[in-house]
């Protein structure tokens, strides 16, 4: 989209203030640095407290401030498309940026506009690296400004601070082309001085994690975060969406015996696909047979698994048969060290600290043979929905955000918004290429690899799984053909920054799992580079991108495409598909598999058919649809809890910072109609009962998250029966909630007559 051609547009609104934004730029650049950053201070000093109306009122302003010390800092002066992103960010929605355009820098504007206020404004990223690259790289903007700025990783945090190294360190790049991360300038500190700090940059797991922890702390001296005021996520669909369903969990070793995996991994060796079990590819769901049945029954010399007893045998057998069925290595989980690791399959990322729950992890640890870790009972969780939920205010970016408008809108409240590229796109997306099998699809693939590669044009090949990555390798390695090979496992995973950069150069053949180095630009000519070493590749035809085979989200494909034909750059894209791949094999009609049998085509040669594509672009519309009300489901539970979970911490917090007579009034509430001797009630008592009351607290709620993790179990298969599920979860729900405080308020009383009883 044209920058000039905005005509019924929704960022037309934001023409207006681009043009004052700009006319504050003379002012601004006459300024010295002193004088720049006093000027933010004052600015700081007006906005402190304020609501977003006021904020509004002096955008223009502040975003011209960050621009210019942008161009001081970083000599890179903000596009006029990056100030409209800015303002979409603001106004809380998700802005659809292309790749290369600019994001990092964008987030810069809102940021130091709410940093402001003085609440504190959450930067999110997607993993440690990119949180350490972004808050030193702009960091240098904010410091200019007055801003502090902290970063905090998964075991240290530090505030940015430039007198803590020289500015020669401090402006040195490496082999990524991205800001260096510079520990000499990133002065140490706690995670509560991290969260001090104006903006503090971390990943979703660190957000969500010390959120948690803060509400099992025993002490207001462990606390760590100040409050949500206003967060901006990048890479929204990755976290918001993609990992949504999967809860942050804090858990403790629950009592079960590990042998009852090995048991039922050595009962499901045997079962057989379609005879002892049926499992639908679609819905990824599992159901036992009668002969599964009889023959489990035949193993573990009981007469009926499905009566009330053996109800816990049940939940083990159909989650063997998961593991054994659902769960691939080396495309859902690799090992390293003995340990079952899980890899996301969206973004091809080893998920270290993971681990699957309802024993599935258990389950697929006695699958390969490997130490069963003890089975975890959960202390505190909250799923990523209603952790994002909890901000007074929220935005997110990423490249590709369209395709998921509708669950952004309606679960989150957020609009997504296309920002217009300060280029136009000149990259060149081709038809899908329809192979009958999977092998005739890679030897296609390495035949135009080699082509290419003669040439000296650069190709950027994603797969979808480790397994599919390696096997690629191998036919290139046969062909002859010198490339790079990026997945999940941890030493190929840490040079992912440096081989995506390098993905650009002249002769680079780079074989990557989906999403491998989201973040990291691919620069043509590689990184660094000259303009001739750029413009060689250009007249080359650019970056030429493959994908191997169609992913269940249009999203994914779309973030692959967007690798090629950044800022304007030349570019083509094109993805290879077979009739064995699981996209096509599980949804394609057989209308496609009769078109391409009478074809009688050699394996290796394709047909393009616009009858395919749409049966692809179909079959992941359903997809899409599937997981969408699935996550809808996950969060229909999670908000029934949600509110429990508001009620206990909230009360938690309350007794957890009460003193003196804020907590005397607690302890008294809880104990009206209870005769306490007046020279039983010192202040070493009320602190004794504020301990006891936490830990009350914490055992039972523990508890009560096991009772409805059982009952969610439980209803679900009520929906045999025409109950709604959701209506019972919520009715159980309450009453079991209800038994939680009566339980809470016997026990402390319980425990404090004991107290007092003992002198």
């Amino acid at each position: 989209m044209s920058f000039l051609n905005l005509l019924g547009s929704p960022i037309k609104k934001y023409q207006k203030k681009v043009a004052i934004i700009n006319d504050f730029e003379s002012t601004v650049s006459s300024l010295s640095d002193v004088e720049l950053r006093e000027k933010s201070l004052l600015l700081k000093s007006t906005l402190t407290g304020a609501d977003k109306t006021k904020l509004d009122e002096y955008l223009p302003e502040a975003f011209a401030l960050v621009r210019e010390a942008a161009k001081r800092t970083l000599n890179q002066r903000h596009y006029d498309v990056q100030l409209i992103g800015g303002m979409i960010l603001h106004d809380n929605n998700v802005a659809e940026m292309k790749t290369g355009e600019g994001k990092t820098q964008m987030a810069t504007l809102p940021t130091y506009l709410n940093a402001l206020v003085g609440k504190g404004v959450h930067v999110v990223t997607v993993n440690d690296y990119l949180s350490g690259r972004d808050a030193v790289w702009m960091g240098q903007i904010y410091y200019a400004l007055g801003v502090s700025t902290a970063v905090i990783m998964q075991d240290k945090s530090f505030i940015y601070d430039l007198s803590h190294t020289t500015v020669k360190n401090d402006k040195k790049e490496d082999e990524t082309g991205s800001f260096k991360i510079e520990y000499e300038f990133l002065r140490p500190c706690t995670r509560k001085e991290a969260y001090e700090a104006d903006i503090t940059y971390g990943t979703n797991s660190v957000f969500g994690f010390d959120y948690l922890f803060d509400n099992i702390a025993n002490s207001k001296e462990e606390l760590r975060q100040r409050g949500h005021y206003f967060a901006i996520i990048d890479e929204a669909d990755s976290i918001l969406i993609d990992e949504s369903r999967s809860p942050l969990i804090v858990s403790q070793p629950a009592e079960e015996s590990n042998d009852v995996y090995k048991t039922f991994a050595s009962i499901v060796q045997d079962f057989k696909r379609d005879q002892h079990y049926i499992y639908d590819e679609k819905f990824k769901s599992i159901q036992v047979t009668d002969e599964g049945i009889d023959l489990a029954e035949k193993k573990l010399n009981i007469t009926d698994l499905y009566n009330n007893e053996n109800i816990n045998l049940v939940h083990h057998l159909e989650t063997a048969i998961k593991a054994k069925a659902i769960y691939h290595k080396e495309v859902d989980y690799l090992i390293k060290d003995g340990e079952v690791l899980i890899v996301d399959t969206s973004t091809g990322r080893v998920q270290p600290g993971r681990r699957w729950s309802d024993g599935i992890h258990q389950a697929i640890e006695a699958k390969e043979g490997v130490k069963i870790q003890r089975e975890s009972k959960t202390a505190a969780s909250i799923t990523y929905q209603n952790l994002f939920r909890l901000y007074e205010r929220l935005s997110g970016m990423t490249g590709t955000g369209m395709t998921s408008r509708e669950e952004f809108i309606k679960v989150y409240g957020l609009d997504v918004v296309s920002v217009p590229t300060h280029k136009p796109l000149t990259r060149v997306d081709k038809d899908d290429l329809i192979f009958m099998t999977e092998l005739g699809k890679f030897k296609a693939i390495a035949k135009k690899i080699k082509e290419l590669n003669q040439k000296g044009q650069p190709v950027l090949v994603g797969t979808i799984s480790i397994e599919k990555n390696e096997l690629l390798s191998q036919y290139l390695k046969v062909a002859g053909v010198k490339h790079n090979l990026l997945n999940a496992k941890p030493e190929l995973a840490e040079r992912e920054g440096e081989t995506i950069a390098q993905a650009g150069k002249n002769g680079a053949v780079t074989i990557a799992t989906n999403m491998a180095g989201r973040g990291v630009d691919i620069k043509l000519g590689g990184t660094p580079s000259t303009s001739e070493q750029n413009q060689e590749i250009k007249d080359l035809g650019g970056l030429y991108v493959i994908g191997t085979e169609r992913h269940d989200s249009r999203r994914v494909d779309n973030q692959l495409r967007g690798r090629s034909g950044r800022q304007g750059d030349a570019g083509e894209t094109q993805f290879y598909v077979s009739l064995e791949d699981e996209l096509m094999r599980v949804f394609a009609n057989n209308t496609i598999k009769g078109l391409m049998a009478r074809m009688q085509l050699p394996e290796d040669e394709a047909i393009q058919h616009k009858l395919v594509s749409r049966s692809l672009e179909s079959a992941q519309k359903k997809i899409e649809g599937f997981h969408f009300d699935s996550r809808k489901r996950v969060l229909e539970f999670d908000d029934v809890l949600n509110q429990q979970r508001q009620n206990i911490y909230t009360r938690r917090k309350t007794i957890l910072l009460g003193e003196g007579e804020v907590l005397k009034h607690i302890v008294d509430d809880m104990l009206v109609g209870q005769e306490i001797p007046e020279n039983k009630k010192t202040d070493e008592f009320y602190k004794i009962c504020k301990q006891v009351l936490l830990q009350i607290h914490d055992f039972y709620w523990m508890n009560h998250l096991d009772n409805m993790g059982h009952l969610q179990t439980s209803v679900n298969f009520r929906a045999i029966g025409q109950h709604d599920p959701i209506v019972e979860y919520k009715r159980e729900g309450l009453i079991a909630f209800k038994q939680l405080n009566e339980k809470i308020k016997s026990d402390f009383i319980g425990n404090v007559t004991r107290l007092i009883s003992q002198g």
